[in-house]
């Protein structure tokens, strides 16, 4: 699972500037080692600093400027059961993501590709099937009634007007209901 990225280095003593996509950003340095997405690359975090745009991190073994940047662009991952359990109705995106998305008798309409929070509430991103695009639904009890991970799928119950009958956004749609496209999200 994602929990963070280097997006560059900072000085001459080997710092990175990590980016934390945990939900409280300075706990990214409490999972231990964290490797690269094929496991090639492995930090340990010695030192967080808060900067613009992240942290400064001393990593283990990176001495110089060289080091950390050679480092730039790499994501930090940790294996799935290093992050415990949740609470009830709380929920990874990665678990999210992948989903079928389900409504009433029209069946599989589509499948959730990102969950996105802008600032009020996770949003699933939506890929329909039937039409081309994604749509937002909002990541509420009132709108997704039913999640199933088990089975892989959830049921949606779109606000009225989000979508028409056969599960495609409404000709009228705004931007705000259509987007282009690891951390765990909000209760919902």
């Amino acid at each position: 699972m994602l929990l963070g990225a280097i997006t560059g280095a900072r000085g001459l003593k080997g710092e990175v500037i990590l980016k934390s996509f945990t939900q409280s950003p300075e706990a990214i340095a409490n999972y231990g080692p964290l490797q690269s997405e094929d496991g090639a690359v492995k930090v340990v975090i010695n030192r967080l600093s808060p900067v613009k745009g992240g942290f400064a991190a001393k990593l283990k073994g990176v001495n110089d400027r060289n080091g950390a940047e050679a480092l730039k662009g790499i994501g930090l991952y940790v294996d799935r059961d290093q992050l415990g359990a949740v609470e009830e109705d709380e929920f990874f995106h990665a678990d999210l993501i992948g989903l079928d998305v389900v409504r009433g008798d029209d069946g599989v309409i589509g499948k959730v590709t990102a969950v996105q929070n802008f600032g009020a509430s996770d949003l699933l991103e939506i890929a329909l099937t039937a039409a081309k695009g994604t749509v937002l639904l909002p990541f509420t009890k009132e709108a997704v009634p039913v999640l199933d991970l088990a089975a892989g799928r959830l049921e949606v119950n779109p606000p009225l007007g989000l979508w028409d009958k056969g599960g495609t956004p409404d000709d009228g749609q705004d931007e705000a209901k259509t987007a282009k496209t690891g951390q765990k999200g909000q209760k919902r």
